[in-house]
């Protein structure tokens, strides 16, 4: 992991780490829903927490928004050109299609970002805090290797193709 990528996500982490103070709040709005996510309901303004952008580029930047008993967490990925604007588009749906298998991802990212996360009050009570951000670290490092790699075995595998197109005219 490259030295100007650290700060970025101990940023990320530490913000973390106190956004996900989470209680459980029945909703106010619905009767009978003893949990639903405020930050997805948006009922009332009285119980959400001023949206944090932790930006490392204007490009890549991370968005956590919290409320008294759950917080989103959403992530724009680093796409420098076309490519990894496609190779993004097409890993984060791949991903986002498998979200049960994630239990915390979303199946669709809030505007604006790449893949968003909801973490509830009940997640916690399941699962240790820092593990789910440690997670969430990794996973933010994992998918912009797995990006990268993509871009290279793809540049890599054209590269031969065009190899072997231009054999015929040289011959």
């Amino acid at each position: 992991m490259s030295t100007t990528y650290r700060p970025y996500l101990n940023t990320v982490k530490s913000t973390l780490d106190a956004a996900l103070c989470l209680k459980p709040f029945p909703s106010m709005l619905v009767e009978r829903h003893n949990n639903k996510p405020e930050i997805e309901v948006r009922g009332n303004k009285e119980i959400l927490l001023n949206p944090i952008v932790i930006a490392r580029t204007e490009q890549e930047k991370c968005l956590i928004e919290g409320s008294i008993n759950s917080v989103r967490i959403s992530f724009a990925i680093k796409q420098a050109d076309e490519i990894e604007r496609i190779l993004t588009k097409k890993f984060t749906a791949f991903l986002m299609q498998r979200s049960e298998s994630f239990v915390i991802m979303r199946r669709k990212a809030i505007e604006g970002y790449d893949i968003s996360f909801l973490i509830t009050n009940k997640h916690l009570e399941k699962m240790w805090k820092a593990k789910l951000i440690d997670f969430i670290i990794a996973f933010m490092e994992d998918v912009n290797k797995e990006i990268s790699a993509m871009r290279i075995a793809l540049n890599a595998r054209a590269r031969i193709i065009a190899e072997e197109f231009l054999k015929d005219f040289a011959a």
